[in-house]
């Protein structure tokens, strides 16, 4: 901890320097320096991530790089408002047991084995967030593997970064499954078809080599596991026992019928919006929004409870202060500095310019945020495109690479985020940078060999 601490105040005063040498103005460089002190402490002090965005973001409003309505233009409300209502409608189906059920599932189709359970979960995984998002698939996903975590009794970390891994590269198969996707269909003129042209089979080959190359790395997990399994004498039997036929019907029920809802609304979410003539992803939120006062209606006198108690407001503030910082450095115009000073590459060879390209937003994604470090990309794209300075390919270069590299760190993708604030919130488990960076590379550098290959060929 105190190597940590004499380490940290050398980040954002390297970069403040940095900054003023390649000729930044001061606004700029102060900007820089304070956002890698945010991402600087989040990295070193994990537990305490919180303080150190909050103290950032109190340095920026002191120095006049943000106020009040800059701050609300940029903390992604949005997305803080669409997190707080699906983490309400989780809790409620996690009350109500569904994700044993799902669990149970899981099992019958692993047929006991356990590299034949992780596949079927990564594949899950993988499929539910093509179909609905990212976020909203890790937070189904995460409690299915926490419920399968607690009931074999072996550690839930190796199972939450193959979910993870596994729920960012299905991210990227269709438009609607992360919002990167959403900005790049958008601003290039791409639909839901062409994501199936281009982004669904790399995808499935990705997560497939993924699993192969998690199954020899988690090789010791997956042998516990599996003993686990073979150990016990049904694997089908619940938890919290057997119970009885009315029980299971009320169960079954309740929360399949939310569960079905919800789900339904979120991936018909579109075409709803175009049938009403409501703006895009107004019903993105609104459905959420929907499940999550149908949920609190049926809980009645513990409606209050369950926002107290399933919502993880820690997590929350985070993310909004987090985005509130980056943005920052748009409005500072050192993203538009930074990336006009990687031009150099597109002027390359193919072979050359993609794998470059692709390292660049990728590893910024994952030091970032993979939709920010996406979106100060785009303008920059639509000039090269207008221009004929280079192909089309480079929009799903872009995807691919916020997506896939995502997985590096635990800062790289939402879906990490939200899932070591599920475990942190249960006290299931803690997870450190240097701890995610080892499997990260695992997660994400054989996907990325299998994205720019699919890129060059195409």
């Amino acid at each position: 901890m105190r190597s940590k601490g004499l380490t940290y105040p050398m980040i954002p005063l390297t970069f403040a320097i940095l900054s003023l040498w390649l000729g930044l103005s001061s606004d700029q460089a102060i900007a820089t320096a304070i956002f890698t002190g945010i991402i600087g402490g989040t990295l070193l002090f994990w537990k305490f991530r919180l303080a150190f965005a909050l103290v950032g973001v109190f340095l920026l409003m002191s120095t006049r790089l943000l106020d009040v309505t800059t701050f609300i233009e940029f903390a992604s409300l949005d997305v803080i408002v669409f997190l707080l209502c699906m983490m309400t409608v989780i809790g409620f189906l996690e009350e109500r047991r569904f994700f044993e059920v799902v669990v149970d599932r899981v099992l019958e189709l692993g047929g006991g084995r356990a590299d034949r359970l992780i596949l079927i979960l990564m594949l899950m995984s993988a499929l539910s967030a093509a179909l609905v998002d990212e976020v909203t698939s890790i937070l189904f996903m995460m409690s299915s593997a926490i419920a399968l975590a607690g009931r074999f009794q072996v550690s839930l970390i190796p199972l939450m970064l193959m979910t993870v891994f596994a729920t960012n590269i299905g991210s990227s198969a269709t438009v609607v499954g992360n919002p990167i996707g959403v900005l790049i269909a958008l601003n290039s003129g791409y639909g839901f078809l062409d994501f199936l042209r281009w982004a669904t089979p790399p995808a499935i080959l990705a997560t497939l080599v993924t699993y192969a190359v998690c199954r020899i790395y988690f090789r010791a997990f997956v042998a516990d596991l599996d003993a686990k399994l073979k150990s016990a004498k049904v694997v089908t039997t619940r938890v919290a026992g057997n119970p009885t036929a009315e029980e299971k019907i009320k169960i079954d029920r309740a929360s399949l019928l939310v569960f079905l809802v919800v789900i339904g609304g979120l991936v018909l979410h579109t075409p709803i919006e175009e049938l009403l003539g409501l703006k895009k992803n107004t019903m993105l939120i609104g459905v959420a929004m929907a499940g999550a006062g149908t949920v609190l209606l049926i809980e009645r006198e513990r409606a209050r409870e369950l926002i107290e108690r399933r919502v993880d407001w820690w997590t929350l503030t985070f993310f909004m202060l987090f985005f509130a910082s980056v943005g920052t450095l748009r409005y500072t115009g050192v993203t538009a500095l930074i990336a006009g000073g990687l031009n150099v590459f597109f002027a390359l060879p193919d072979y050359i310019w993609i794998p470059a390209f692709f390292l660049v937003v990728g590893f910024m994604s994952a030091f970032m945020d993979n939709v920010l470090a996406v979106a100060f990309w785009i303008p920059i794209v639509k000039e090269l495109i207008s221009t004929d300075a280079v192909s089309s390919v480079i929009w799903w270069v872009m995807l691919f690479a916020g997506t896939y590299i995502g997985n590096l760190t635990m800062i790289g993708s939402t879906a990490n985020i939200v899932a070591i604030g599920m475990i942190e919130r249960q006290r299931l488990g803690h997870v450190t940078f240097r701890q995610w960076i080892k499997p990260g590379v695992v997660g994400s550098m054989p996907a990325s060999l299998v994205a720019i290959i699919w890129s060059l060929l195409n």
